[in-house]
Parts: C-alpha cells; structure tokens; sequence
C-alpha cells in the first residue's frame, strides 16, 4: 500500500531534485515553528541561500549544524574574528564571508531581542497576527516573492541590527517556519498544515 505522500500531487518544486528536497517539503516546509533554535537556525539558512538555491543550503545544512553549534545563538554570538575567518574556508557550509559575518551579527540580534521579549518566537509570529497566514495559491507563479507582512518584518529586523533579511529572504523565512502557508491549494501537503491550523 503506497502513503498519501507517495500518491498525492505536491507542489511542482519539491520533485526538482532528489530526496532531500521532497523530504523537506513533506516533512518541515510550511509547518508551523514554535522553538527559537529553529528560528535561529532558519533564519541563518535563509540568509545563506540569498543568491542561491534552497537546495543548495538543504544539502549544506549538517555541515551547518556542525559549524555553528548546532545553531545555538548564544555560543554564535561570541564567535570570534578568528572563527569566522575559519569559517570561510570551511566547505561544508557556503563560504561567503559576508553571510558568516551576519550570522555572527544576527545571533547577536536575536539575544537583544529575547532579552528584550522574553522570546523571538513571539516576536516574529506577530508579524502575521499570532497566526499561519493560509494562502489559496492554484500556480507556482502565483506566489509572491515578498509580501506587506515580509516587508515590515524586514525593516523591523534591520532596526533592530540584522543583515541579510531583505523582504524576500524574509519571506522565503517565513514560508518556511509556517507563518504562510504557500503550498498550492492542490498540493497534499496544503491540507494537512490547514486542517491542522484548524484543529487548534
């Protein structure tokens, strides 16, 4: 007996390039996320992956996790210029200087920010009211690469001293975490992230 995820239509994407990518759309892309390590650990991709393909950063995220403390913000926070010089010759992750800095910087962000609220969880999900944002998307080319709410948030955390988080990059970020819900209304995927919604 074949599973509902083997039978059922997914979004045109996540077929493009192996296994890793369609475990990633049938496994984590559009739900909902709650703990602030992946926030982190997210955000820190997302920005990684400007310029470049998700895929790219699916395939280097281990070498990630290896790389920066299992996306801790607090021992990335204190990475010296010495480690990040490291860093950028360390292949497992992609050795753009500029995006390791902002990690760096971004981990320290994120601290003023949980300082501040208690926690980055509730501050990012108020940009969407509390909660997923469900979109009805029948095409691909109908999503948007940037949204009133991905801009905000963008301007929001560049006052707040962030790089890399211009309106798209933030909202590839947010699709990711589930604060929309961009699966294609078609795709098996988009009615078990709802109906879920819809539970709660």
């Amino acid at each position: 007996m074949r599973s509902a995820a083997m039978t059922n239509k997914r979004c045109s994407w996540a077929s493009v390039d192996g296994a890793l990518l369609l475990q990633y759309h049938d496994r984590e892309w559009g739900v909902p996320v709650h703990s602030d390590r992946k926030h982190f650990e997210v955000l820190v991709l997302s920005g990684a992956q400007a310029g470049l393909s998700w895929s790219l950063v699916l395939k280097k995220r281990e070498g990630y996790r290896r790389a920066f403390d299992t996306f801790d913000p607090e021992k990335v926070a204190l990475y010296s210029e010495r480690r990040i010089q490291s860093l950028t010759s360390d292949p497992e992750i992609i050795r753009n200087r500029m995006k390791i800095e902002a990690a760096v910087r971004n981990a320290r962000a994120f601290l003023k920010i949980q300082e501040e609220l208690g926690d980055f969880d509730s501050y990012c999900w108020r940009f969407v009211g509390g909660r997923p944002k469900l979109n009805h998307w029948k095409a691909t080319r109908q999503i948007p690469a940037t949204s009133p709410e991905s801009v905000a948030f963008s301007k929001d955390l560049k006052h707040r001293g962030f790089s890399f988080v211009g309106p798209t990059v933030v909202y590839a970020y947010m699709q990711a975490v589930g604060m929309v819900n961009d699966h294609l209304v078609d795709c098996f995927r988009y009615r078990e992230i709802s109906s879920r919604l819809r539970q709660r």
